[in-house]
């Protein structure tokens, strides 16, 4: 690999190679407060190459790949290279990791405890863990919690902020003084920026956090809170996981700890103001 770049965020450290200087210039500016991996060794490596030569110069296309693959990866134009790197950086958590469980999920503490908040594309998770730690709360993650089956705490994985499309405009209102990536629009999922988490959210990155809350949003509709009942909590979070399948006995122990000794609500939501209420009232009443 021509350019290469070390990271660890949270527990999991990356060794991103790339044929090309520009995606790994954005991971130095944007991931310039992170620390390096633990004793210098990675975890996984993530590469950005050129599937051939003259794709590295002629309409550059990155394919990504690393320790683990997947073949039929659609390639991403150069100017989308921070988010062909970071996909890159998904991809071996989801195939590749085995230590925690999974959760497709983004989290926010407080006092020592946990909020998780998953649902599907568009949900509003990020956006939610964004302006929640704009109101003091910890940013954990907005991609993955990680939940320790040993524990059953939660490990912060604060990547860069994944924002999306009307989201941009909510945190760069609610944080005016974040460092933000290159817009990148048009691209698979919308127009999409990158923000840094927070001094705070760096800095606490190696503590855990007990899980107290289990939150499903959904945007786009009148405000609405119901509980979730166990058994419903239970499947939903499965389809959320990447690996609890293939960590088999210590996966299903590790989710059903989780449900058992925490509540699951479902809300509805209009906008960030409205959810920010919901939740603070769930919070308030655990």
């Amino acid at each position: 690999m021509r350019h290469a770049f070390l990271v660890r965020i949270g527990p999991v450290g990356f060794r991103i190679g790339s044929d090309w200087r520009a995606p790994i210039a954005d991971l130095e500016t944007l991931y310039r407060d992170y620390p390096k991996p633990q004793d210098g060794v990675p975890d996984f490596t993530v590469r950005l190459f050129a599937r051939r030569p003259w794709r590295r110069i002629v309409r550059p296309s990155v394919e990504i790949g690393g320790d683990y693959m997947l073949p039929e990866a659609a390639p991403l134009p150069l100017r989308q290279g921070l988010l062909a790197a970071e996909m890159a950086m998904n991809l071996q958590m989801a195939l590749g990791a085995r230590r925690y469980l999974l959760l497709h999920a983004s989290a926010v503490e407080r006092d020592g405890r946990a909020l998780l908040m998953t649902g599907i594309s568009g949900a509003g998770k990020s956006t939610l863990a964004t302006l929640l730690a704009a109101k003091g709360w910890r940013f954990m993650g907005d991609e993955f919690a990680l939940l320790d089956p040993l524990t059953g705490l939660i490990h912060a994985f604060p990547r860069l902020v994944s924002l999306k499309n009307a989201a941009i405009a909510a945190a760069e209102a609610a944080w005016p003084d974040a460092r933000m990536g290159p817009l990148m629009p048009a691209t698979p999922k919308g127009d999409i920026r990158h923000m840094v988490p927070d001094a705070r959210a760096i800095a606490a990155m190696d503590t855990p956090a007990v899980p107290a809350l289990l939150v499903f949003p959904r945007y786009g509709f009148d405000a609405e809170t119901r509980p979730v009942p166990p058994a419903e909590a239970f499947v939903r979070m499965t389809q959320a996981s990447t690996n609890y399948v293939a960590l088999g006995e210590a996966g299903f122990r590790a989710l059903t700890g989780l449900i058992a000794d925490v509540p699951s609500v479902a809300i509805d939501y209009p906008d960030g103001a409205r959810a920010i209420e919901q939740v603070e009232a769930l919070w308030a009443a655990l």
